[in-house]
């Protein structure tokens, strides 16, 4: 495979994936709405950028072939964006999804990468859980997401391998920064505020830095078709609650700004999910882990707010 569509390219993952797949020697073809622009991608000789709508069916045709692979970062992607305007969001994250799927299958397409959510759990009391756990979303973000799996493993080939991830939140700078994720806001809070508000406090979230799902899904292009083809991976490194991730943000912007101690203060929450989830499939089946932890994130993010990457501080 030489050439690689990622769909949402331009966006938060989207940012950081699209140069390590350059470096790593693919062509690459960005297909994003570019709600936010594309001057967060490089620019490179084996880099096209399309500005394409994924409801768009007939230019998604047009635009995926010649495609070795698709990365299918797309979507609306958080659960208030997704929230006001449901059908809107919908027919971004699930309606098109099919037409997707077919489309890229009879351009020839060999490998269909889905970045799915593990907040298709919901709420978990299992102390691991396993890709096979029963699928509980809590909105309607987490309802698509899922929904769109089953679709995409239809269309399971021996010409067409299709593979799921199910990645844990994600934490880290990007040049696409995002705000509204639980390591990246406690940390912007820290830097800024020196006092973090957790929201509830005992919820199970596990996390993994940007760096290493990019990494992720490069190495998924390249593993064996019968280590993957219609296999769903979970992707996390550290499981925490969201009183320990905000320990650890704290410690660390301590340690980057030192000053006055940063508060933590709590309040309460409706959002309720709650998962333990399982990474020994992905380990035990294709050697992956993670290299980078929650620490990590909050000292890169620190850093880019020092060097005037990211507004504040």
């Amino acid at each position: 495979m030489t050439k690689v569509m990622v769909t949402g390219g331009a966006g938060y993952v989207g940012c950081v994936l699209v140069p390590k797949l350059l470096s790593a020697g693919y062509s690459v073809l960005v297909y994003d709405l570019m709600l936010f622009g594309s001057d967060a991608l490089p620019s490179h000789p084996r880099l096209t950028s399309i500005q394409g709508d994924l409801r768009d069916t007939n230019m998604f045709s047009k635009s995926v072939e010649g495609s070795d692979a698709v990365i299918h970062l797309g979507a609306i992607s958080n659960d208030p964006s997704f929230e006001l305007d449901s059908e809107l969001s919908r027919s971004i994250n699930y309606d098109c999804f099919g037409p997707i799927v077919r489309e890229s299958k009879n351009a020839g397409v060999k490998r269909f990468i889905y970045a799915s959510t593990s907040s298709v759990y919901g709420v978990s009391n299992a102390p691991e859980v396993t890709e096979d756990h029963p699928l509980v979303p809590l909105t309607d973000y987490n309802k698509y997401k899922g929904m769109c799996e089953p679709i995409l493993l239809d269309y399971k080939s021996p010409e067409f391998t299709t593979v799921i991830v199910r990645p844990a939140t994600v934490c880290g700078y990007s040049p696409r920064m995002r705000f509204d994720l639980s390591v990246n806001i406690l940390t912007n809070h820290a830097v800024n505020r020196r006092k973090i508000t957790v929201f509830g406090g005992s919820q199970q979230r596990p996390n993994i830095h940007i760096d290493d799902i990019a990494d992720l899904y490069v190495k998924m292009l390249g593993y064996p078709e019968d280590l993957v083809n219609g296999e769903i991976f979970n992707a996390s490194l550290e499981n925490h609650s969201m009183t320990e991730l905000a320990e650890i943000v704290r410690n660390v912007v301590e340690e980057e700004y030192p000053g006055d101690p940063i508060e933590i203060e709590f309040t309460q929450t409706n959002d309720l999910r709650s998962y333990h989830v399982s990474t020994r499939k992905i380990f035990d089946n294709l050697g992956y882990e993670p290299k980078l932890t929650i620490g990590d994130a909050v000292r890169g993010i620190c850093g880019a707010f020092k060097s005037g990457l990211l507004p504040g501080s």
